[in-house]
């Protein structure tokens, strides 16, 4: 399980020098929940959400444990490491918006006619509960030829989930190689 430890003061100087010694800083929120400002050890944090079998995962900070979902992180745009991560509270029976990824399977008939599969949306946004929420949606894309796409539309549906996005933009498509 993923340990992390409160942070005292949010101020400027205590996040470089938290940064400094290696941590990550974090924000866990939830509905009816005061905020938790806390830091991680960057590299147990992204062990824990490589080896994470399921979207909502533990962590405990000072001795509590929370169920949370990552909601946003912000890489550095130079050097791409991690620098903050937003962290949700994933509350029974509370409806709120969560990202779930996108995962292909299979080799689309396209790619022997010169086109290239193009993944349009990584995440998509949904309204769940956290109980009913979907590891990820995963689509078979063996039958995209060029110009054809998945739509938000054509998703499986799942009980209990909402999906929160325009039923006409696609999330992975076949286009021509140029």
């Amino acid at each position: 399980m993923l340990e992390g430890k409160i942070r005292e003061s949010i101020s400027k100087p205590e996040v470089k020098a938290l940064r400094k010694d290696g941590y990550l800083i974090a924000n866990i929120y939830g509905r009816g929940v005061q905020n938790i400002h806390c830091a991680f050890k960057v590299n147990d944090f992204i062990r824990a959400v490589k080896t994470k079998e399921s979207l909502v995962f533990p962590v405990s900070v000072d001795g509590k444990v929370y169920e949370v979902v990552i909601q946003e992180y912000q890489k550095d745009p130079v050097t791409s490491s991690l620098l903050h991560v937003d962290l949700m509270l994933a509350q029974k029976g509370i409806v709120a918006k969560y990202k779930v990824p996108v995962k292909t399977h299979g080799t689309p008939v396209g790619l022997k006619n010169k086109g290239v599969l193009m993944h349009s949306k990584k995440r998509i946004t949904v309204q769940a509960a956290a109980e009913n929420l979907p590891q990820c949606f995963d689509l078979d894309v063996s039958k995209l030829d060029v110009g054809h796409s998945i739509l938000i539309r054509d998703l499986p549906e799942v009980s209990g989930v909402k999906i929160v996005e325009k039923s006409s933009v696609p999330v992975v498509g076949v286009i021509k190689a140029k």
